[in-house]
């Protein structure tokens, strides 16, 4: 059986993407096979795994009922890790998909014939729009990366807000939260305790018990094209995403 995990935050630079890529990445190095989805019309997922953005190389044709989101899975260079790759195509979706009948169903649709793989991470897109809706509708369950700074509780309410409203409606009534990350921290600073202490009056059930620290190593990897396992596998970064594809396991129950 095939869980798909969708990590999401409509704010940009919490560590989103860098999250899809190494918690896939540390799925794979424990044999789970692994699909990731770039989902973001930027690609950046597509980018740190040094993929080539090709056109005609994305979910475009396939959410438009164009062809087969198998046909675009290309293998990366780790072993049990797979990507369907983004390029800017898929920002037309915003609204082309909102012109089709069942338009947030339509990646639910296109990811239900891909068996073959343990899990699917999905990088959806940092704002709430048509494709991380679709995001969200196609997951078991999602993750909310959530940086350790000002603000950042204001965050969560709109995407709780959205699962909730998937679920009551009927368009996936078992959407789950399985965790909140708290990413970007640094033990050093009184404002990522207090974030995260802030976050454990609320959902303390539902925060993941891995930090992913702030890490010089974990921005500079993507720009080679790597994993942090790649880059730098004895950063606290890389030890953080180990523990973290350890601790996504465990939750699943498998």
């Amino acid at each position: 059986m095939t869980t798909i995990i969708a990590i999401t935050n409509q704010k940009g630079g919490v560590g989103k993407t860098t999250t899809a890529v190494n918690l896939s990445a540390s799925l794979a190095l424990q044999g789970i096979p692994t699909l990731l989805v770039d989902l973001d019309p930027q690609a950046n997922a597509t980018s740190a795994l040094g993929v080539e953005k090709k056109p005609g190389c994305s979910l475009y044709g396939p959410l438009r009922g164009s062809g087969q989101a198998s046909e675009f899975i290309v293998e990366t260079k780790r072993k049990h890790f797979w990507l369907l790759p983004s390029e800017i195509d898929l920002a037309a979706l915003e609204t082309e998909l909102a012109q089709k009948p069942d338009y947030l169903m339509q990646l639910k649709r296109c990811l239900a014939p891909l068996k073959t793989f343990k899990v699917i991470i999905l990088d959806c897109p940092p704002a709430l729009g048509m494709l991380s809706m679709n995001g969200l509708v196609a997951a078991d369950k999602f993750i909310i990366t959530l940086q350790c700074e000002y603000l950042a509780m204001e965050g969560l309410k709109p995407i709780l807000a959205v699962a909730e409203q998937l679920r009551n409606e009927g368009l996936n009534p078992q959407l789950e939260l399985l965790g909140i990350l708290m990413t970007m921290f640094d033990v050093r600073t009184r404002l990522s305790n207090q974030v995260v202490t802030e976050v454990d009056k609320h959902l303390a059930p539902k925060r993941l018990k891995t930090l992913i620290p702030r890490s010089v190593r974990l921005a500079e990897a993507p720009s080679f094209g790597e994993t942090i396992f790649e880059y730098d596998p004895v950063s606290s970064g890389a030890m953080a995403y180990a523990a973290l594809g350890k601790e996504v396991v465990g939750l699943l129950k498998w």
